[in-house]
């Protein structure tokens, strides 16, 4: 059985009157992806704060590989890589130089920041000052420079936010890499098709607290459901749809009569989202 590499118990955070995050405890495996799911506003990147030393909680603890965050945040900051979700570059500097100033801060030696800059897709613009990148230039950047130290942990806040399907699919693509190095990944995102494809488990927070924390198929079968989505013709070349909810007893009768009855032009099935699963459990639609 692998080591948690995150553990949080009873961790708390407020801003003034506002808990932001209410007296949480989850733990993380070695070499997990957990992803942390929840709408703008829920807690999510209070929580990073907390983990990363950031900030330090009114209540409760974290630990990274066995040290106490707030304790030790200097030991702890060795051992992670941080990409937030707000670009904080130095913009007047080239990537190389960006890169190479933040492995000079980690004492890495004989450091290659055209790797680097060649793994997250960048190859070619290394020399180029930041300020000329675009949002998703930057954020590639921003994944990059928290690999230098080749973390035991990484944290990613948002790290696919608002970009083009290229620049998304290229930090999928590391996350994933990463993994299979030893890395544990605590992935912070309202996107919920991400978090399906990549995550081990997944937990929803709302309003500072954990609604639910599973595997994104454990999820699905406790509070999802699966339906056949048919299309009928209605004999004037209009279609109609038409759904039947699967694993129920009169499941088979119903298929039978639908295809004795009607006209059936397509047919499919669908298996709840992980959206649809917040939506039963808190009530409330992503914002």
């Amino acid at each position: 059985m692998p080591e948690n590499a995150i553990v949080t118990n009873n961790l708390t955070y407020q801003y003034g009157e506002l808990v932001a995050v209410d007296h949480i405890g989850f733990e993380v495996a070695e070499q997990e992806i957990f992803a942390f799911l929840g709408p703008n506003g829920a807690g999510k990147s209070t929580t990073i704060n907390m983990l990363t030393g950031q900030i330090k909680p009114k209540e409760g603890q974290a630990t990274i590989l066995g040290m106490d965050v707030a304790d030790d945040p200097n030991k702890v900051q060795e051992k992670i890589g941080v990409c937030f979700e707000i670009t904080n570059l130095y913009e007047q500097l080239s990537a190389k130089d960006n890169l190479s100033l933040f492995a000079k801060l980690f004492g890495v030696r004989e450091f290659d920041p055209e790797a680097l800059i060649k793994r997250v897709g960048l190859d070619g613009r290394g020399d180029d000052i930041v300020e000329t990148y675009s949002k998703g230039m930057k954020q590639r950047l921003m994944v990059a420079r928290a690999l230098v130290n080749r973390p035991d942990v990484l944290f990613l806040d948002e790290p696919t936010e608002g970009l083009d399907p290229q620049s998304s699919l290229a930090i999928r693509n590391i996350i994933l890499e990463e993994r299979e190095r030893g890395a544990t990944i605590f992935l912070t995102t309202h996107d919920m098709a991400e978090a399906d494809k990549l995550s081990d488990r997944v937990a929803f927070i709302d309003d500072g607290n954990i609604a639910a924390l599973d595997t994104p198929h454990n999820l699905k079968q406790q509070y999802g459901k699966r339906v056949l989505r048919a299309e009928v013709s209605d004999g004037d070349g209009k279609l109609q749809e038409r759904e039947i909810e699967l694993d129920k007893a009169e499941t088979a009768a119903e298929v039978e009569q639908l295809f004795e009855q009607e006209q059936v032009v397509t047919v499919h099935t669908e298996e709840a989202t992980l959206e649809d699963i917040f939506i039963e459990i808190t009530g409330r639609a992503l914002d």
